[in-house]
């Protein structure tokens, strides 16, 4: 019977909790699904489903369980757990096993998917087939169009109590995405205070950080971008568009890294048990900052296959969940390269740490007119410093230097990204 792991999200994580399941025991789950939550020092996190069955047994929530334990049993004919083979193993991540455990995160559960104020349910969402009649007097909201279903696993966010707006009080799309705002907007601070523990979140930043400087032989390298053609290119598209549509200019930047990498894939994959192992996806961490403090980096999947108005839209939802709360397992597992943007409010140069097990960090800062020779004539162009920051185990200063060359030139032909 295979076993649904706890998943490692991200090096700086030992150990998390399972705070609620969206799963019963009976219930058939696929691929995607969303199956629990479990609560870490990056706050409440959504756990997908990477195997087809049906749940046979769950672990009690508010256990604190090290990275690899068993939260979960699926029965039938499943695939094996990407979380225990294609991923690096707990020990990979994980500096300590299970003794010494760290003082359990302050329980949020008043805050987990729920209004404010709410408790979360003591007994879990029924799925689709498998609700239970409702008590005396409380109002039946059983139908549920399939893409308000399908948004609701997404979301992990179950329909009970929802209002209907469809034909006989069913639920729509229309319905879920309303709530979901609705969440958002009513507990704004949630994704940076009440849903994480910021000491314990810089704790675990530092203690990461350390081991990276002291076992990866970092070497840096850093390289100024002409931006003049692509703020250009960029000017021009945003003037056709309406401003919710419009791309920012580190759009362009994560894209073109995101090309670059695919093309010199030393820098794209993970080093695990003394062997690089190189990713054949994108996976882009992009580094957010954290109202309240932190950093986390989280996924944008097969950047280099994606066009920037996706891209665009992909990032603005993920930095308004990561700082609101509703990041995905998958988002912050398999990270195979991460940026680190300052924006233009930043420095002009930033040179990071490598996050492990990954192998490079790319670092841009603040986007700037400046004089700059063009044709043996000085003019004012804009600029970016680029920045590599990579592990001297799987790459040298002559690979660094052709992939920042890559990044230049896929920003000189904006309209190929």
């Amino acid at each position: 019977m295979p076993d649904l792991l706890m998943p490692a999200l991200g090096a700086d994580m030992e150990t998390a909790k399972v705070v609620a399941w969206l799963v019963r025991p009976g219930d058939r789950v696929k691929r995607g699904d969303m199956v629990a939550v479990v609560e870490t020092h990056k706050g409440a996190i959504d756990v997908e489903c990477f195997l087809d069955g049906v749940i046979d047994h769950l672990t009690p929530t508010g256990q604190l369980l090290p990275v690899g334990a068993v939260i979960a049993k699926v029965h039938g004919d499943c695939d094996a757990s990407p979380f225990a083979t294609a991923l690096p193993p707990a020990s990979a991540f994980s500096a300590k096993a299970i003794q010494n455990l760290p003082t359990p995160i302050a329980s949020q559960t008043a805050t987990f998917k729920t209004t404010t104020g709410t408790q979360p349910p003591t007994q879990q969402p029924a799925r689709s087939g498998h609700r239970e009649p409702p008590a005396p007097g409380t109002a039946t909201r059983v139908k549920v169009s399939p893409a308000a279903r399908q948004l609701a696993q997404q979301l992990g966010m179950p329909c009970d109590g929802l209002i209907g707006s469809g034909a006989d009080g069913a639920i729509t799309r229309v319905d879920l995405e309303r709530a979901a705002a609705s969440r958002i907007e009513a507990t704004p601070q949630q994704g940076a205070g009440g849903r994480f523990d910021p000491l314990q979140m810089r704790e675990a930043i530092a203690t990461t950080m350390s081991r990276s400087k002291r076992e990866i032989p970092h070497y840096y390298l850093g390289t100024t971008i002409d931006l003049s053609t692509a703020q250009a290119w960029l000017s021009e598209w945003n003037a056709e568009r309406e401003p919710a549509d419009r791309l920012l200019p580190a759009i362009l930047l994560l894209k073109a890294t995101a090309i670059a990498v695919a093309r010199v894939a030393t820098f794209n994959g993970h080093f695990v048990d003394g062997i690089y192992r190189p990713s054949a996806s994108v996976h882009v961490g992009w580094a957010i900052s954290l109202r309240g403090g932190g950093l986390i980096a989280p996924a944008l999947h097969d950047a280099d296959q994606k066009p920037l108005t996706q891209l665009m839209v992909e990032m603005r939802d993920l930095v308004q969940r990561s700082r609101a709360g509703g990041l995905r397992s998958s988002e912050l597992s398999d990270p195979t390269v991460t940026i680190s943007n300052l924006g233009d409010r930043g420095a002009e140069s930033i040179f990071g740490v490598v996050y492990p097990p990954q192998v490079a960090l790319i670092g841009f800062g603040r986007i700037a007119q400046r004089p700059w020779v063009v044709d043996d004539e000085i003019k004012v162009r804009t600029l970016v410093n680029a920045s590599l920051a990579a592990d001297h185990r799987v790459s040298d200063g002559h690979q660094g230097s052709l992939l920042l060359s890559a990044i230049d030139r896929a920003l000189q032909s904006p309209s190929t990204l």
